[in-house]
């Protein structure tokens, strides 16, 4: 009777009671399911917890490393001042002429209408220099009511530092969400420390453009890792979406070679669409990103020429255009799949003429030198220009040595690198041959198919980094942009279970379930190489905090001390644009050029004021300056006397080929000028130099004259 009772209940009564077991409050930490959402939550928290203290880390490391250099804290505003070198003296110095201005508007008016830096020379300084760092750290300094609290230039560079702890940060969520754990995370920050020297050039110039754009771009990266990834709800699919319009913008507003990089990550979600490895309407919401940047930049950067002639703005128009016909190929048939080929040629073809119209239509001085500089450098062409063989000859544009790949070897970086990157490579080029014999990708890769090539965010990142690293290989200063994320790929692989399962599946592992073998590997390579990284490497970082450095220039001091007190408000001076760079910064008077690469009239100026350290008559030298309006002129003795194992690439040896005046032939070198050299010629004091120039100041390193006025010239 109990059981007839039972069946002849209703549903509804049934499943009433089937209902009470649910989770309570007395019942939440017994619930299978709470539990999951707390251990989800656990590992969310912990993680951005380790995240934000490794960027937090980072920062303080940095700055106190600064510290330690430059005994930064106990120097004069001079003394500190002198620490900022080239370019990055000229970028700082508008930073303070920001502050000094009676309100931001005029300051903002005065370097947009700059006539006071360059001689005879009027610049839109904000937008030939990329200034708008500066334009947002003096905004701050000053609307947060800091002037009372900190200087200025610790705020400066706190931001800078700041900006690297975001940068590192962005790195370890990257590599988190590509192995799922943030063990990987913390791997590439001991990674990206240990290279400090190969992964980031803030030790030699703070104020570079690229320390201040390169996180943005990491950010990006980070968010655009997330939104590729198929197993997305939709809030976070949005926000990813959200984080990389922001980011790619911020990133092109703070560095002017910034759409060159973009263009860079544009091929590589080019290439991972043209194979069907990401969703179409993903990669083409970021192709609309890039375009919304462009004409954003365009209009706020003072109508800027040269991202409409840049090789972005044609391929994502080229991308747009074949749009339709992309759709079309991915019905599924055997021949649409072949002409896939075809497509690519289709979109380079478009690429190359669209940029080649736009620069015949819009009037540009887009970087030609870089232009002739890739024919020199590739061996189209052979030059004896002094700027291109002086670019050539920079350490930064040349091939990587061998140091590099050897610091890279030692801190066991390079050997996990090309390990992921080899079993990455090989899943991606299965994946793509499956693609092409017309084999669906899973919706949802689980970990026992080790398929790690079907996920399209780690495709993505095997590209991009094949694409940086080429570019590494060719010039070292690009390794800044590769490095980091050599770590943060090295990390990923070794810290995630679907690559080791990947390996298995090839090896058909069967002694050992395949499954467990990954996830102890996972877990366990991670960890041995962190401990031997922290054995071998963290005595090294402690003792290099703890040591006092000292960087004290006193002939600098002298001369900038001799400049401020001595010579005329109105006074020009001319010599090397590195040092024109630091008078400009600490002294505020006006200069004959300028240590900056992006412009040919200030290329020209370089040159014609390099010719000081040239075998060229006391005549000529005094034209040149005079045509500046320079007023007096500083030899270097560290440039007239240079010596060094470079010696076709010392300034002097530059611009003896360059005017002729030294042929090489088979070895042997023949002068064929009759004056000699203008540097040590006018410490002679003797006619016709005495007549042109009088030295007014000396010490170890420099020698002044001032210009005369009044010489007359006899045919």
């Amino acid at each position: 009777m109990v059981l007839k009772h039972e069946q002849t209940k209703s549903p509804y009564s049934f499943s009433r009671n089937r209902t009470k077991p649910r989770c309570n409050f007395r019942q939440l930490f017994r619930c299978p399911f709470s539990d999951m959402l707390i251990q989800r939550f656990a590992k969310l928290f912990f993680g951005c917890l380790a995240a934000v203290t490794s960027g937090m880390m980072y920062a303080v490391y940095l700055s106190t490393y600064h510290e330690r250099k430059f005994w930064f804290s106990s120097r004069q505003e001079l003394e500190r001042e002198i620490t900022f070198q080239g370019d990055s003296a000229i970028y700082y110095s508008f930073y303070k002429e920001l502050l000094k201005a009676p309100s931001f508007e005029r300051g903002v008016y005065e370097l947009t209408h700059n006539n006071k830096t360059v001689s005879l020379k009027t610049i839109n300084a904000v937008q030939q220099m990329t200034l708008y760092p500066e334009l947002i750290a003096s905004v701050l300094y000053q609307a947060s009511g800091s002037e009372e609290v900190i200087e200025p230039v610790y705020f400066y560079i706190g931001i800078v530092f700041g900006l690297q702890g975001i940068y590192v940060t962005a790195l370890f969520v990257t590599s988190w969400v590509m192995s799922g754990t943030w063990l990987a995370g913390m791997l590439t920050v001991a990674w990206f420390i240990i290279n400090r020297t190969d992964t980031t050039r803030i030790d030699y110039s703070i104020p570079s453009r690229e320390n201040w754009a390169l996180p943005y771009f990491a950010c990006q990266v980070a968010a655009l890792t997330g939104y590729l990834k198929k197993t997305l709800n939709c809030s976070a699919e949005k926000f990813c979406y959200l984080l990389v319009s922001a980011s790619t913008y911020t990133f092109m507003m703070m560095w002017e070679y910034s759409h060159y990089l973009l263009f860079v990550q544009a091929v590589s979600l080019f290439l991972l669409d043209s194979f069907a490895l990401a969703q179409t309407e993903k990669v083409h919401e970021v192709y609309k990103i890039y375009l919304f940047s462009l004409f954003l930049g365009y209009l706020l950067q003072f109508e800027n020429s040269a991202l409409l002639v840049s090789p972005l703005l044609s391929l994502v128009a080229a991308l747009m255009l074949s749009k339709c016909l992309q759709m079309n190929m991915k019905k599924g048939t055997f021949m649409s799949r072949l002409l896939k080929i075809m497509y690519i040629y289709l979109v380079l073809t478009i690429t190359v003429t669209l940029n080649f119209l736009l620069k015949m239509v819009v009037p540009h001085k887009e970087n030609e030198h870089l232009l002739k500089f890739i024919e020199v450098k590739l061996g189209l062409n052979t030059t004896k220009n002094f700027t291109m063989n002086w670019l050539l000859c920079q350490e930064s544009l040349q091939a990587p040595s061998q140091d590099f790949f050897l610091r890279l070897t030692q801190s066991s970086l390079l050997p996990f690198y090309i390990l992921v990157l080899i079993i990455c490579l090989f899943s991606v080029t299965q994946v793509i041959f499956r693609r092409i014999c017309g084999e669906p990708l899973k919706e949802t890769v689980k970990l026992e198919d080790g398929r790690i090539g079907e996920r399209p965010e780690i495709v993505y990142h095997v590209i991009h980094t094949i694409l940086l690293g080429c570019l590494a290989m060719c010039l070292e200063g690009m390794k800044y942009l590769w490095t980091p994320y050599v770590c943060m790929l090295a990390a990923f692989g070794v810290c995630s279970p679907e690559l080791w399962m990947t390996l298995f599946k090839w090896l058909r592992l069967k002694a050992v379930h395949p499954i467990l073998l990954a996830l102890i590997l996972s877990m366990a390579v991670p960890t041995i190489i962190g401990f031997s990284l922290w054995k071998e490497f963290f005595p090294r970082i402690m003792t290099e905090l703890s040591e006092l450095q000292e960087f004290y220039d006193p002939d600098t001091v002298e001369l900038m001390t001799w400049i401020k007190r001595q010579a005329p408000v109105a006074a020009v001076f001319a010599g090397s644009p590195q040092l024109m760079g630091v008078i400009k910064l600490c002294t505020g008077w006006m200069v004959s050029s300028l240590p900056l690469y992006n412009d040919d009239d200030l290329l020209k100026r370089n040159e014609n004021i390099y010719q000081i350290y040239s075998k060229r008559s006391a005549e000529d030298i005094y034209k040149i300056l005079t045509s500046y309006k320079a007023n007096f002129l500083i030899i270097e003795d560290s440039i007239c006397n240079e010596v060094g194992p470079a010696r076709g690439c010392r300034v002097k040896d530059l611009l003896d080929i360059a005017n002729g005046h030294v042929v090489c032939e088979e070895g042997d070198s023949y002068a064929y000028s009759k004056y000699g050299r203008f540097c040590h010629e006018i410490k002679m004091n003797y006619s016709p130099y005495v007549n042109y120039f009088t030295r007014v100041y000396w010490n170890r390193s420099y020698f002044v004259y001032r210009i005369n006025t009044v010489i007359s010239f006899q045919s």
